[in-house]
């Protein structure tokens, strides 16, 4: 498996998979299915400066086609930061993970609180993904990846949390390669491409939108080809700049095209809804595609799409 390890900006992963925040909870909930710490990290669900309710029910609405995946509106739901600390993380160290955290707020300030109330957490704490790109929340569409000088002043407001920083954008902008660049000027060390594509579902019997926010966030296989068109064209853009690949990733060859199009590392998000042990199983058989393909290092992959 050493030929698996990665290197995302200044953090070495042991493996080239992770999970996806929001898919696999605040702490070690994934533990039953497989041995956390032989993944590159566990990616908690995303946290603010303070607990959060979320979105009313219902909340999670397959597909029509339920293999494409599924749109969901949670709405952030969460302990906040301080008590995630006290509650979730030491079951999740204790589980042998490396953990990053996921942090969101309503505000510049709210951002800038979360990562400081991070600052004193444990090193097993490698990274924080600074989601600056969901659109559950109660201004309805609006994000801050939407705006180069909003991303920027955000990744620039989180420094106090003393970790690297890793910017998780938004497909659903037409400029996302200068938020992007706008991300890595404001002091992120890694690119998460991407977040969930802006969608709405109706039933149709009731007459209703299906989901108690009205609107959600598309993701799984329906969503794979934005996200290696997205990991494409910024790792074109801007070549130095390390990129995490998620959307969609459910198998050893949707890691593959992800380390392809430019990305370091993967993150499993959706597919663990239908099979928990997911992540583990795409490692093995990302593993066993490079043994067969003769890649001893991923380091052959990254990019090997571009001419």
């Amino acid at each position: 498996m050493a030929g698996l390890a990665a290197q995302v900006g200044s953090v070495e992963l042991r493996a080239a998979v992770m999970t996806a925040s929001g898919t696999s909870g605040h702490g070690a909930e994934l533990a039953p299915y497989g041995a956390l710490g032989d993944l590159g990290a566990v990616v908690v669900k995303s946290l603010s400066d303070g607990p959060w309710p979320g979105n009313p029910a219902p909340r999670l609405h397959p597909l029509r086609f339920p293999a494409a995946g599924m749109i969901n509106s949670v709405g952030l739901q969460g302990p906040g930061v301080a008590g995630w600390l006290d509650e979730d993380l030491p079951a999740l160290i204790e589980s042998g993970a490396d953990v990053v955290a996921s942090i969101w707020g309503g505000t510049v300030d709210a951002y800038r609180r979360a990562a400081e109330l991070l600052a004193p957490g444990p090193p097993q704490i490698v990274a924080v993904e600074v989601n600056v790109s969901c659109p559950n929340t109660e201004d309805g569409m609006r994000m801050f990846a939407h705006s180069t000088e909003a991303t920027e002043a955000v990744l620039a407001a989180t420094a106090g949390c003393g970790r690297p920083r890793w910017a998780k954008l938004s497909p659903n902008t037409p400029d996302l390669v200068a938020v992007a660049a706008a991300a890595v000027s404001g002091g992120a060390e890694a690119l998460v491409l991407t977040n969930t594509l802006s969608g709405m579902v109706i039933d149709i019997d009731r007459r209703r939108p299906a989901l108690g926010g009205l609107r959600g966030g598309v993701s799984g296989a329906a969503l794979h080809p934005v996200a290696v068109r997205a990991v494409y064209d910024v790792h074109e853009a801007l070549p130095a700049a390390s990129i995490i690949g998620v959307g969609g990733v459910s198998s050893g060859a949707d890691a593959v095209e992800m380390l392809m199009a430019g990305a370091s590392a993967v993150q499993v998000g959706t597919a663990t809804f239908a099979d928990p042990r997911a992540p583990w199983r795409v490692l093995a058989e990302l593993e066993r595609w490079c043994g067969h393909a003769g890649v001893g290092r991923l380091d052959e992959l990254i990019g090997a799409a571009h001419p």
